[in-house]
């Protein structure tokens, strides 16, 4: 491996049923992968799958008190698919599960973060989700998000537009960086 460490954070939405597709994207850029996950994110993963992709366990809780972390530092974190609420308590500084707290502390530590939301049209809508998209931005966070990246959908209908998830925009983007 390269000693780049990734973190890929898969939130709770359709589209992380496929997160391996962007695992095995990101290690043929030479990337070493580790995965977590939000607590409603582990519900759609294959952790047993994943752990095997990347040879790391799928984290998805804070770590017992004065044991080692078992994941290398990230050099760069990709949260895909990123949901509505983890956006907005990101953009809150609120650290109620582990991803959210790698987040916080990855805007004050500079570590690139790029991030793909996955919603629907009504929670896209809502006009604290378009502000904090806005205060992740302006804080260095490379939120890939509009109709140029992916179509928004109607309620309830998302896992129908699975195939059209850009994954490798997200690889794409840390490239540029």
């Amino acid at each position: 491996m390269s000693g780049r460490v990734l973190y890929v954070i898969a939130c709770g939405a359709p589209p992380a049923r496929e997160v391996s597709t962007l695992v095995t994207m990101a290690q043929g850029r030479e990337w070493e992968v580790c995965l977590l996950t939000t607590p409603m994110g582990r519900r759609f993963v294959d952790t047993v799958a994943l752990e095997r992709l990347t040879g790391y366990p799928v984290r998805s809780e804070y770590k017992e008190p004065g044991t080692p972390d078992v994941l290398p530092p990230p050099d760069a974190i990709i949260v895909a698919p990123a949901t509505v609420n983890t956006i907005s308590k990101w953009a809150l500084a609120v650290c109620d599960t582990l991803a959210l707290g790698i987040l916080v502390e990855a805007i004050g530590k500079r570590v690139p973060v790029v991030a793909m939301p996955f919603t629907n049209r009504a929670h896209a809508a809502h006009p604290a989700f378009q502000e904090h998209i806005g205060k992740l931005r302006s804080w260095g966070v490379d939120v890939l998000f509009g109709p140029e990246v992916y179509p928004l959908h109607e309620p309830g209908t998302g896992s129908r537009y699975l195939h059209l998830f850009p994954w490798g925009r997200t690889l794409d983007c840390l490239t540029h960086q």
